[in-house]
């Protein structure tokens, strides 16, 4: 049974947000024997951040498992963050959360969380991703369970607003709840409560106005108020604000809390044009897991965010289908009357995309080198006529999942001071901090990781402070 904050006690450790990351810190934090508070803003039913629209977590191990078809080494992890991320990372980070993560999926199956065999096909993750048994959701209620079962204290619609401070200490937090602001002490804080992807005004100031027409495929309710309360009490703030968890998703998808079953995976399978009717980038560049979170700014950049994918019926079953279904026409001709695009042009950009594919075996579960000549942007995989009816399309909008400016951590998890040294008592983990490992891009389950590991981390390092 979960118990209710008191706000009239204080706390050993006090955690900001109610996500994977929170809940792994908690969790630890409880473990090591301290008294814990999680503040969650969202309501119950809303409760855990973007971790509601999850799948998966990307871990380093050795040998196949029960869920996973074969080893991913630490080197071969890295080598993909390096990749990914075109090397804007902090070396001595993401090594050690990569050396930590592969105890990570034994340690958070104690926690009551269980996994499932690997999807196949495009995703092609089979190997390297361990899958959530009833997805993010079931995730999180299982880490709830255990959370309340080991006595952590839980108040909802409860948002951390301002921090008490003595120089560089924690003291206390001001929460403000539906009964109206109350101060809840504590001897550490762990901040995990997300990024500002929610708040429009302040993605706008890194963005621009090209911000409104931005969809906000996670949770309404990180809008990043903590991060500035931490920046503004004289933490080092790390990052770039327009860097973040950027994929394409259905443009037809809520502003805000679309989660999974808006994005769209069928890119490498046909070509992507703007409203122009032009193509803009290498739709078959690499495997979908490793290009699926750089199509957000791609499509940022074109006229008025919006771009169409556009395939034919060859390729219709060859992905799992966004929420809606696609925009069907009998011609190119007639899709991009539906599409409200010129006829005209659409058929010669997809004529002549036609004409520069090359001869070769496609093959959708490699990189099969079926690609165009003569052709720019070229496409490198997977490229093959668009031409049997009926043609199909999504319109596609940037969505955000989560930013990447944040709080500068250590190994330890523990905040530093935009002074020079470390915060007393305030650590961090998940999205809060993100930006010391992703710089910039994104390969599928990287977050979660993140946020398992730091906030084990973080968890325990305030535990074992607090009870000093």
């Amino acid at each position: 049974m979960e118990r209710t904050v008191d706000f009239s006690r204080p706390y050993d450790v006090i955690v900001a947000g109610g996500g994977n990351a929170a809940l792994c810190a908690a969790i630890a934090a409880r473990r090591s024997g301290a008294s814990v508070a999680i503040v969650e803003k969202a309501p119950r039913f809303y409760r855990g951040g973007n971790t509601r629209h999850t799948r998966n977590m990307r871990c380093a191990h050795d040998s196949a498992t029960a869920t996973l078809s074969g080893p991913y080494t630490e080197e071969e992890f890295y080598d993909d963050l390096l990749r990914v991320t075109q090397g804007n990372t902090t070396p001595a980070l993401a090594k050690m959360m990569i050396r930590k993560s592969k105890d990570m999926l034994t340690w958070i199956t104690e926690q009551g969380v269980r996994f499932q065999p690997s999807l196949g096909g495009t995703l092609s993750l089979g190997r390297t991703n361990s899958f959530f048994l009833g997805g993010g959701r079931s995730m999180l209620n299982a880490l709830y369970r255990t959370a309340a079962g080991l006595g952590v204290h839980i108040a909802y619609e409860a948002e951390v607003t301002d921090l008490e401070m003595d120089g560089p200490r924690f003291v206390a937090a001001e929460v403000t709840t539906p009964a109206g602001r109350q101060r809840l002490v504590g001897r550490a804080l762990v901040a995990a409560s997300g990024g500002f992807e929610a708040n429009i005004d302040w993605l706008k100031e890194g963005w621009g106005e090209i911000a409104e027409n931005f969809l906000i495929r996670g949770t309404p309710y990180n809008r990043g108020s903590l991060l500035r309360t931490l920046i503004g009490k004289g933490m080092k703030q790390i990052g770039d604000p327009t860097q973040c968890h950027a994929v394409a998703i259905d443009a037809r998808a809520p502003k805000y809390d679309g989660g999974i079953i808006t994005r769209l995976d069928c890119v490498v399978f046909g070509i992507v044009v703007n409203n122009r009717c032009e193509r803009f980038y290498d739709e078959g560049e690499d495997i979908w897991p490793k290009r699926y979170a750089i199509w957000g700014r791609l499509v940022a950049a074109q006229p008025d965010q919006i771009a169409y994918i556009v395939f034919d019926a060859r390729s219709l079953q060859l992905f799992m289908p966004s929420l809606f279904p696609p925009v069907t026409g009998a011609t190119i001709e007639e899709l991009a009357g539906k599409l409200g695009l010129d006829p005209v042009a659409l058929r010669a950009t997809v004529d002549g995309f036609n004409a520069a594919v090359q001869p070769g075996t496609f093959d959708d579960k490699i990189l099969d080198g079926c690609h165009t000549e003569g052709l720019s942007p070229p496409k490198t995989n997977w490229a093959r006529p668009i031409e049997e009816a009926p043609f199909y399309a999504y319109p596609v909008r940037p969505g955000i999942t989560f930013t990447y400016l944040g709080v500068e951590v250590d190994e330890d998890a523990r905040v530093q001071l935009a002074g020079g040294g470390r915060a007393e008592n305030i650590w961090a983990a998940g999205e809060i901090m993100a930006g010391n490992v992703l710089g910039r891009g994104y390969a599928a389950g990287i977050g979660m990781t993140i946020g398992s590991v730091f906030g084990r981390i973080a968890g325990e390092g305030a535990g074992s402070h607090a009870k000093r």
